[in-house]
């Protein structure tokens, strides 16, 4: 009899931790390794996984041309100077895919 009711404490104290667990946690944060919106803090200091060729290339697409002087600081950012709507800048593109121009 002991037995049996130790064998019943012990099903009920598992059944309910095993409900108590979900089989996917929820969580809120969605922070994608390259955004597709910009960041009005960028560019964001983290390290970068994009080649010197991606870099360019994404600093072109985003508008700019004649990318010069390319390369990658200590804070993760590619910063190059180039040119837009006629004039000379300088640019910066973050881990996340941020584009912007020097401040």
């Amino acid at each position: 009899m002991k037995k049996l009711m130790i064998a019943t404490l012990g099903l009920g104290i598992l059944a309910s931790l095993a409900q108590a667990q979900s089989d996917t946690p929820s969580t809120s944060q969605t922070t994608p390794a390259v955004n597709t919106e910009h960041n009005p803090g960028a560019p964001v200091a983290g390290k970068n996984s994009f080649t010197e060729a991606q870099a360019k290339s994404r600093i072109e697409e985003a508008g700019y041309s004649s990318v010069t002087g390319l390369k990658l600081d200590d804070q993760g950012v590619w910063r190059a100077t180039a040119s837009k709507d006629g004039k000379q800048t300088g640019v910066s593109l973050d881990f996340q895919g941020n584009v912007t121009m020097a401040k």
